[in-house]
C-alpha cells in the first residue's frame, strides 16, 4: 500500500473513531492513529516550496479554477469538496441557508452524492468537470467564494492551501493575512495557508523547520 492509500485508510480509522468517541478502545485507537500519522507524516514531501512552485506554473489553471467552482455553486449557498480519488470525494460539506450539512468519504456514483447534486444544482457532468480543473490546476480541493480556498496538497493530516481574492487584499486585512503562521501572503491577491487540523502542526511545518 502506498503513501497516500495509507494516510487515507489512517484518516478514516480516526475518523470513525471519534463518532464512536467515548470508549477506552476509541481512545486507543485514537492515540495508535495519531502516532503512526505523525510517522508517516514525516516523510510527507508537500512543502512551501512546492506550493509556491506550483502556483508559480499553474497560476492561471488556479484561476480558471475559481472562476468555474464560484459560477457553478448558487450564491447564497457554499460548497467544500476534496476528491480522494476519480470514485470517491473525501469532503463534500454543502452550506445552505446557513445549516452546514458535513459529508465524509462519499461515492461520487451513489444516492448521497445524487442528494447533494440537487442541493446545488450539479450533475455528475459537473463533477467531472470540476475534477478536470483540479487535476490541471494540480490541487485536490477547493471552496467557493471570495477568497476562493484551494487545497494544493496534504502533508500528513494537515492541508496547504491557495486563498485566490478577486482583488488585492485591503490593508485593513493585511495583518489577519499575513500572521507568518497559518497565513502567509504571497501575491497581492494570494494567500498561503496552513491547516494543521485538529492534531497537526498549527503554523508552517517549514517555519518551524526555517524553511522559509
Amino acid at each position: 500500500m502506498d503513501k497516500h492509500a495509507t494516510m487515507t485508510v489512517l484518516k478514516k480509522i480516526l475518523k470513525w473513531a471519534l463518532i464512536i468517541g467515548g470508549g477506552g478502545f476509541a481512545l486507543c485507537i485514537i492515540s495508535a492513529t495519531i502516532y503512526v500519522i505523525f510517522i508517516f507524516s514525516q516523510f510527507d514531501s508537500s512543502s512551501y516550496k512546492d506550493l509556491t512552485e506550483n502556483y508559480e506554473l499553474k497560476s492561471k489553471e488556479i484561476f480558471e479554477l475559481k472562476t468555474f467552482i464560484n459560477s457553478i455553486v448558487p450564491s447564497n449557498k457554499s460548497v467544500d469538496i476534496e476528491f480522494e480519488d476519480n470514485n470517491t470525494l473525501g469532503i463534500f460539506h454543502v452550506t445552505e441557508g446557513g445549516n452546514y450539512d458535513s459529508n465524509w468519504d462519499v461515492e461520487t456514483n451513489s444516492g448521497k452524492a445524487d442528494t447533494l447534486f440537487q442541493k446545488i444544482g450539479w450533475t455528475t457532468e459537473t463533477l467531472k468537470t470540476l475534477k478536470d480543473k483540479l487535476d490541471k490546476a494540480n490541487c485536490i480541493s477547493v471552496s467557493n467564494g471570495d477568497p476562493c480556498k484551494i487545497g494544493f496538497h496534504r502533508n500528513g493530516m494537515g492541508k496547504y492551501y491557495y486563498n485566490v481574492f478577486s482583488k488585492p487584499i485591503a490593508d485593513s486585512l493585511k495583518t489577519t493575512y499575513n500572521d507568518s503562521c497559518t497565513y502567509i501572503l504571497f501575491k497581492d491577491n494570494i494567500v498561503l495557508e496552513w491547516g494543521g487540523g485538529a492534531i497537526g502542526n498549527q503554523c508552517f511545518p517549514d517555519l518551524k523547520n526555517g524553511g522559509l
